[in-house]
């Protein structure tokens, strides 16, 4: 039970922070701007590693469970409970800011600023990149130490940074189905699920054909 609410609360404070600087940078007229936002989402990934990759491995990101249950090393029957826990943090979270700020439309929601094959394309290069530095750094199925904390959280907003203007760089569909939720606005929401399992799954044979053959097999799958 411990590993599902460090899960539940990781994505809050992903979400809370991430999408809550969107909030903000809107509502105080571009104080935050979009470099900040850019660091916010890649900082606090960093810190919560650091707080929970021991417990739970600091997933925060369904698409990042997939993609270690795909690679054989995280057990079957915890993607779905991880899955969940995820999914809960994230809409605590977008609950959290919709009382803070009631006003505000989207509450920090991803959406594709130009045409949806764009974006589509757009977040599965960014979530398999993620997902292929995730699987290079991370011990067996958990986000943990030095090295995975600062390159995770770099990666999150290096894309962040890059990419936000185009797709909302998401790489998360937690992060995306909550906002989308709350303000019930599920156009494009189908783009942000389907797009970063997508590219979390190719992230898998990527490793393959850089690491040995073992990288991603049953002989480091965790039931963490």
């Amino acid at each position: 039970m411990r590993k599902y609410m460090a899960e539940l609360i990781g994505t809050f404070a992903l979400v809370f922070t991430g999408t809550g600087a969107i909030i903000i940078n809107d509502v105080s007229g571009g104080v935050i701007t979009h470099v900040g936002i850019a660091l916010t989402f890649g900082l606090v990934v960093m810190a919560v590693i650091y707080a929970i990759g021991d417990i739970s491995g600091a997933h925060l990101n369904p698409a990042v469970s997939f993609g270690f249950w795909v690679s054989r090393r995280f057990s079957g029957r915890s993607v779905l409970y991880y899955i969940i826990s995820q999914c809960s943090g994230a809409l605590l979270a977008s609950l959290s800011l919709r009382l803070l700020f009631m006003e505000h439309p989207t509450l920090g929601a991803t959406l594709p600023a130009g045409p949806v094959a764009q974006s589509f394309v757009m977040e599965i290069i960014l979530t398999g990149f993620l997902m292929f530095v995730i699987l290079n750094v991370s011990s067996g199925a958990k986000e943990n130490g030095l090295m995975a904390g600062i390159a995770v959280g770099a990666v999150v907003g290096l894309e962040a940074l890059f990419a936000g203007p185009i797709s909302g760089a998401s790489m998360n569909p937690a992060r995306s189905l909550a906002p989308a939720l709350i303000t019930e606005n599920l156009k494009d929401l189908w783009l942000y699920i389907i797009a970063p399992l997508t590219g979390s799954y190719l992230a898998v044979f990527g490793c393959k054909i850089v690491r040995d053959k073992e990288c991603c097999s049953e002989t480091k799958s965790e039931g963490i």
